[in-house]
């Protein structure tokens, strides 16, 4: 009798102890919304100057979700379409994708079919008044709400076009969108077996649409290999992302674990479908904009040996965000989770939960070994590691400085205006090349090497320092020699400047389809994949290997 009052006493001392602490924490959440009420309330009113009540409210809402993280958000009324494109994958719009470049907002892309390509808008035509709105870089964040809208409506779009002294207008008519998840696939080379998909999103039919693209290719000859392209992805849906894997993954197997504030809470997703491709050999590629739920593809297909890893290390984005609707139409998207990949591991790289005094515990991230399922070593808190490292970035300094302000778009755009029917094809690379420098010469292309750097900081010491006017002058003398060899630098990697002014103009005369396609010929990424499947025994044995290739 006493052992049961007893344990009846401690089930009532550690249930009232939950109680006591779900009671703490409802009176303080109370307590601070009535303090933040009556200070938004009095400062509303009795401010020194008039103030806009809501944008008051949402600046507080901000400021109260920015000691979070940068995923979780307030979304209000006019960002609703927003989100209904991220989860229905469609809007009403113009078929144009839309950029600043050269401090100007650029069309940089355009959808074959739509209006804006129907009715002969270009890329690199510069968007300057939409209706009666004028558009510049300032507005720019804006430009959604001017492009997009219901479908059917008419919006004006005033552009500047180089070459051109009137500014041309399109009334164009707004169609329904629907954003492709894999904008292009195929045989590449086109007479190998080796497929290539190119997935860039995670909207609602993504999963689909790899189905249907995996056997329309099926259907035309075997599949004896595949790469999959997740560079650039910056994710999408959870949902979306399971339904991506289990094309490629055993049914039975794990996908992902999703574990919440409460470590009761966790939500294991495992693969309800059997492969489309079961045997064929698969590549990866991945780089520093493969984020989120392209991750969780990523991160499943390692764990499970099911594909090979290729590229650079990817973002390191391993949180989970839920929309949550709020009274008005509005909305919040609040980080509610974490994702741990089979293994797993946690692959984000940033702990928001030590960058405040509002966090009461801080969830560690240490970069810990996992093992695969061929118990291949794969590590946490960093993003991805690919199984083989390869670098993208190009080994000139002159050419990833023409990269970074657009010169080869610019000089595409320049080209494709003063020879609208040119058969690119046709035009050697030495005309090319010689056009291309004249361009940039004449647009002020400015490039200033590291080592030229080194040496204006020498003559600024030694004129400090009122050193001999005779070593002034050699660094002079060396800082022209370095001026020179631009151009005898543009020469010697003339071939991969070729490739990227080829790959911007045939986006001007083909789409993104065959600039995609176009790109792969020079891809260093691409071209290590294919040479992995090329090699069945570096295949097997980068699946079974500990260590990461380089």
């Amino acid at each position: 009798m006493k052992k049961r009052i007893l344990v009846a006493l401690v089930s009532v001392f550690l249930f009232s102890g939950f109680l006591t602490r779900d009671n703490d924490i409802y009176f303080e959440i109370n307590k601070s919304i009535d303090i933040f009420g009556r200070v938004y309330r009095e400062v509303a009113l009795n401010y020194v100057d008039d103030l806009n009540p809501q944008n008051f409210m949402i600046a507080g809402i901000e400021g109260m979700l920015s000691s979070l993280d940068p995923y979780s958000n307030f979304i209000d009324v006019s960002e609703q379409k927003d989100i209904e494109i991220i989860t229905k994958g469609k809007y009403g719009g113009i078929g144009a994708t839309i950029g600043v470049r050269n401090s100007e907002v650029t069309v940089v892309d355009l959808i074959e079919g739509f209006s804006a390509q129907r009715q002969g808008m270009r890329i690199g035509d510069v968007i300057t008044k939409i209706n009666e709105q004028t558009i510049s870089k300032e507005n720019y964040d804006r430009l959604g709400d001017f492009l997009k809208g219901d479908v059917g409506t008419n919006l004006s779009v005033t552009v500047k076009r180089e070459n051109n002294s009137d500014p041309i207008v399109f009334n164009l008519i707004r169609e329904e969108i629907e954003i492709k998840n894999v904008p292009f696939y195929g045989f590449v080379p086109e007479n190998s077996n080796n497929s290539y998909l190119k997935l860039s999103g995670f909207s609602q039919s993504a999963g689909e649409e790899v189905k249907k693209a995996l056997l329309n290719m099926k259907a035309q000859k075997e599949i004896k290999s595949l790469v999959i392209d997740l560079r650039g992805n910056p994710g999408g849906l959870l949902d979306a992302a399971i339904d991506v894997c289990e094309k490629f993954l055993q049914k039975g197997q794990l996908i992902v674990s999703v574990k919440g504030r409460d470590s009761v809470s966790v939500k294991n997703h495992y693969s309800l479908e059997e492969p489309i491709l079961p045997d064929a050999k698969i590549v990866l590629l991945i780089d520093e904009g493969t984020a989120s739920a392209a991750e969780i593809v990523a991160g499943a297909l390692q764990d499970h040996d099911r594909a090979i890893v290729v590229g650079t290390n990817s973002f390191g984005k391993g949180l989970v965000q839920t929309i949550i609707p709020l009274p008005y139409n509005n909305s919040l998207k609040l980080t509610t989770a974490r994702y741990y990949t089979p293994s797993g591991r946690s692959i984000q790289k940033i702990n928001y939960s030590t960058t405040g005094k509002i966090f009461e515990g801080s969830h560690a991230l240490i970069k810990k070994e996992f093992k695969t399922d061929k118990q291949r070593l794969v590590y946490s808190a960093g993003g991805i590691m690919p199984d083989t490292l390869v670098k993208k970035v190009s080994g000139s300094q002159i050419v990833q400085r023409l990269l970074a302000e657009g010169m080869f778009f610019r000089f595409a755009t320049h080209f494709s205006n003063q020879n609208i029917s040119l058969d690119y094809s046709t035009v050697s690379q030495q005309k090319m090349i010689s056009e291309f420098s004249a361009y940039i010469q004449k647009a002020g292309f400015d490039f200033v090497s590291k080592s030229e750097k080194l040496i204006d900081q020498l003559k600024e010491s030694a004129k400090e320092e009122k050193l001999d006017t005779k070593f002034v002058t050699q660094l002079d003398n060396m800082k022209k020699e370095f001026d020179a060899s631009h151009s005898s630098e543009i020469q010697k990697y003339k071939d991969e400047i070729y490739n990227l002014i080829r790959e911007e103009l045939i986006a001007r005369s083909g789409g993104k389809e065959k600039r995609l396609k176009e790109a792969l010929l020079f891809d260093k990424q691409f071209e290590t994949s294919l040479s992995i499947f090329n090699n069945p025994k570096a295949y097997g044995s980068i699946l079974s290997n500990t260590a990461r290739q380089n």
